[in-house]
Protein backbone atom coordinates (compact mmCIF):
# COMPACT_ATOMS: atom_id res chain seq x y z
CA UNK A 1 0.00 0.00 0.00
CA UNK A 2 1.23 3.09 -0.50
CA UNK A 3 0.55 4.84 2.14
CA UNK A 4 2.70 2.11 4.05
CA UNK A 5 6.04 3.98 2.56
CA UNK A 6 8.00 6.24 4.64
CA UNK A 7 8.63 9.44 1.37
CA UNK A 8 12.32 10.42 3.00
CA UNK A 9 13.84 13.73 1.30
CA UNK A 10 17.94 13.70 1.90
CA UNK A 11 19.63 17.07 1.78
CA UNK A 12 23.24 16.28 1.52
CA UNK A 13 26.11 17.32 -1.07
CA UNK A 14 28.43 14.23 0.75
CA UNK A 15 28.15 10.80 -1.38
CA UNK A 16 29.66 8.95 1.42
CA UNK A 17 26.53 9.80 3.62
CA UNK A 18 24.16 9.50 0.60
CA UNK A 19 25.12 6.36 -0.31
CA UNK A 20 25.36 4.91 3.58
CA UNK A 21 21.68 6.05 4.30
CA UNK A 22 20.19 4.34 0.78
CA UNK A 23 21.78 1.10 2.16
CA UNK A 24 19.69 1.63 5.25
CA UNK A 25 16.70 2.96 3.80
CA UNK A 26 15.84 0.30 1.40
CA UNK A 27 12.59 -0.02 -0.49
CA UNK A 28 10.18 -0.96 -0.51
CA UNK A 29 9.77 0.74 2.70
CA UNK A 30 11.36 3.67 2.60
CA UNK A 31 11.15 6.11 -0.91
CA UNK A 32 14.36 7.84 -0.61
CA UNK A 33 14.92 11.25 -2.78
CA UNK A 34 18.26 12.57 -2.69
CA UNK A 35 19.03 16.60 -3.36
CA UNK A 36 22.43 18.29 -2.80
CA UNK A 37 21.04 21.78 -3.60
CA UNK A 38 18.99 23.38 -1.10
CA UNK A 39 16.92 25.59 -3.66
CA UNK A 40 16.23 22.51 -5.19
CA UNK A 41 15.03 20.94 -2.11
CA UNK A 42 12.70 23.73 -1.03
CA UNK A 43 11.31 23.76 -4.33
CA UNK A 44 10.56 20.05 -3.35
CA UNK A 45 9.26 20.33 -0.01
CA UNK A 46 6.90 22.85 -1.56
CA UNK A 47 5.49 20.04 -4.27
CA UNK A 48 5.79 16.89 -2.22
CA UNK A 49 5.19 16.36 1.83
CA UNK A 50 7.62 13.87 3.11
CA UNK A 51 7.30 11.97 5.99
CA UNK A 52 11.12 12.47 6.90
CA UNK A 53 13.66 15.34 6.08
CA UNK A 54 17.37 14.44 6.45
CA UNK A 55 19.55 17.77 6.19
CA UNK A 56 23.11 16.89 6.42
CA UNK A 57 24.91 19.88 8.41
CA UNK A 58 27.14 21.51 6.65
CA UNK A 59 27.39 25.10 7.74
CA UNK A 60 24.81 27.27 9.54
CA UNK A 61 23.03 28.13 6.74
CA UNK A 62 22.06 24.52 6.73
CA UNK A 63 20.05 24.92 9.79
CA UNK A 64 18.42 27.69 8.54
CA UNK A 65 17.21 25.90 5.99
CA UNK A 66 16.44 22.90 8.55
CA UNK A 67 14.59 25.90 10.78
CA UNK A 68 12.92 27.06 7.78
CA UNK A 69 11.12 23.98 6.55
CA UNK A 70 9.68 23.06 9.86
CA UNK A 71 6.38 24.26 10.31
CA UNK A 72 5.76 21.67 7.52
CA UNK A 73 4.48 17.77 8.62
CA UNK A 74 7.46 16.33 7.77
CA UNK A 75 9.67 14.98 11.00
CA UNK A 76 13.20 16.66 10.44
CA UNK A 77 16.32 15.15 11.21
CA UNK A 78 19.48 16.89 11.29
CA UNK A 79 23.08 15.68 10.69
CA UNK A 80 25.63 17.27 12.81
CA UNK A 81 29.25 17.05 13.24
CA UNK A 82 30.08 15.99 17.14
CA UNK A 83 31.67 19.05 17.50
CA UNK A 84 28.49 21.39 16.97
CA UNK A 85 25.92 18.73 18.38
CA UNK A 86 25.43 20.76 21.33
CA UNK A 87 25.27 24.54 20.22
CA UNK A 88 22.80 23.32 17.11
CA UNK A 89 20.51 20.78 19.06
CA UNK A 90 19.84 23.85 22.01
CA UNK A 91 19.10 26.00 19.00
CA UNK A 92 16.57 23.69 16.34
CA UNK A 93 15.26 21.45 19.29
CA UNK A 94 12.29 24.09 19.90
CA UNK A 95 11.16 23.76 16.11
CA UNK A 96 10.86 20.24 17.13
CA UNK A 97 13.96 19.47 14.87
CA UNK A 98 15.51 16.31 16.18
CA UNK A 99 19.64 16.62 15.98
CA UNK A 100 21.88 13.32 15.54
CA UNK A 101 25.61 13.53 15.57
CA UNK A 102 27.73 12.33 12.30
CA UNK A 103 29.37 10.16 11.31
CA UNK A 104 26.44 7.47 12.98
CA UNK A 105 26.29 3.84 12.87
CA UNK A 106 24.03 1.22 11.72
CA UNK A 107 21.99 0.75 14.79
CA UNK A 108 22.05 4.31 16.34
CA UNK A 109 20.88 5.56 12.83
CA UNK A 110 18.23 3.19 12.82
CA UNK A 111 16.91 4.07 15.93
CA UNK A 112 16.48 7.61 15.40
CA UNK A 113 14.40 6.85 12.39
CA UNK A 114 12.20 4.78 14.48
CA UNK A 115 12.02 7.70 17.14
CA UNK A 116 11.26 10.03 13.31
CA UNK A 117 8.33 7.55 12.51
CA UNK A 118 6.77 7.42 16.37
CA UNK A 119 6.99 11.35 15.79
CA UNK A 120 5.56 11.39 12.24
CA UNK A 121 2.70 9.06 12.99
CA UNK A 122 1.47 11.45 16.26
CA UNK A 123 2.17 14.41 13.99
CA UNK A 124 -0.23 13.01 11.43
CA UNK A 125 -2.92 11.76 13.89
CA UNK A 126 -3.15 15.44 15.93
CA UNK A 127 -3.32 16.63 11.94
CA UNK A 128 -6.62 14.69 11.24
CA UNK A 129 -7.72 15.99 14.61
CA UNK A 130 -7.22 19.55 13.96
CA UNK A 131 -8.75 19.31 10.13
CA UNK A 132 -12.04 17.72 11.96
CA UNK A 133 -12.14 20.16 14.65
CA UNK A 134 -11.71 22.85 11.63
CA UNK A 135 -14.75 20.84 10.06
CA UNK A 136 -16.79 20.86 13.23
CA UNK A 137 -16.34 24.25 13.79
CA UNK A 138 -17.46 25.94 10.54
CA UNK A 139 -20.51 23.14 10.68
CA UNK A 140 -21.35 24.97 14.22
CA UNK A 141 -21.18 28.51 12.41
CA UNK A 142 -23.27 27.34 9.33
CA UNK A 143 -25.84 26.10 11.80
CA UNK A 144 -25.47 29.32 14.05
CA UNK A 145 -26.04 31.71 10.82
CA UNK A 146 -29.04 29.93 10.07
CA UNK A 147 -30.58 29.98 13.53
CA UNK A 148 -29.96 33.69 13.93
CA UNK A 149 -31.91 33.95 10.09
CA UNK A 150 -34.95 32.71 11.50
CA UNK A 151 -35.09 34.01 14.66
CA UNK A 152 -34.55 37.59 13.06
CA UNK A 153 -36.84 37.17 10.14
CA UNK A 154 -39.26 34.59 11.41
CA UNK A 155 -39.71 35.76 15.14
CA UNK A 156 -38.57 32.20 16.51
CA UNK A 157 -36.93 31.76 19.90
CA UNK A 158 -33.50 29.71 19.56
CA UNK A 159 -35.37 26.81 20.68
CA UNK A 160 -38.04 27.09 17.73
CA UNK A 161 -34.93 27.76 15.68
CA UNK A 162 -33.20 24.51 16.52
CA UNK A 163 -35.96 22.35 16.29
CA UNK A 164 -36.71 23.56 12.82
CA UNK A 165 -33.48 22.81 11.41
CA UNK A 166 -33.60 19.79 12.15
CA UNK A 167 -36.97 19.48 11.43
CA UNK A 168 -36.33 20.51 7.95
CA UNK A 169 -33.17 17.30 8.42
CA UNK A 170 -35.09 15.07 8.90
CA UNK A 171 -38.11 15.76 6.46
CA UNK A 172 -35.50 15.62 3.42
CA UNK A 173 -33.23 13.34 4.65
CA UNK A 174 -30.39 15.56 4.98
CA UNK A 175 -27.76 16.55 7.65
CA UNK A 176 -28.40 19.32 9.80
CA UNK A 177 -25.44 21.35 8.45
CA UNK A 178 -26.96 21.04 4.65
CA UNK A 179 -30.31 21.97 6.15
CA UNK A 180 -28.97 24.95 7.39
CA UNK A 181 -27.25 25.84 4.55
CA UNK A 182 -30.65 25.58 2.26
CA UNK A 183 -32.69 27.65 5.06
CA UNK A 184 -29.16 30.22 4.73
CA UNK A 185 -30.08 29.90 0.69
CA UNK A 186 -33.74 30.83 0.76
CA UNK A 187 -33.08 33.58 3.10
CA UNK A 188 -30.23 34.85 0.94
CA UNK A 189 -32.74 34.56 -2.32
CA UNK A 190 -35.60 35.84 -1.31
CA UNK A 191 -33.79 38.72 0.69
CA UNK A 192 -36.82 38.16 3.80
CA UNK A 193 -36.26 41.97 5.46
CA UNK A 194 -38.42 44.10 2.52
CA UNK A 195 -40.43 40.83 2.13
CA UNK A 196 -41.40 40.84 5.47
CA UNK A 197 -42.46 44.40 5.51
CA UNK A 198 -44.44 44.81 2.59
CA UNK A 199 -48.04 43.18 3.62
Amino acid sequence: MKSDITSVLLVTKDNKISSSIMQMLVSPLFEVTICSDFNEARRKVNEVVYKIIIVDLGDDSDAAFAVDISDTLSTILLLTPNSLFDHISYRVESYGILTITKPFDAFYFYNIIKIALAVQAKIQRISSQNVKLKVKMEEIRIINHAKMLLIQHRQMTEDDAHHFIERVAMDKGLKKINAAQEIIIEFESYSFPSHHHEK
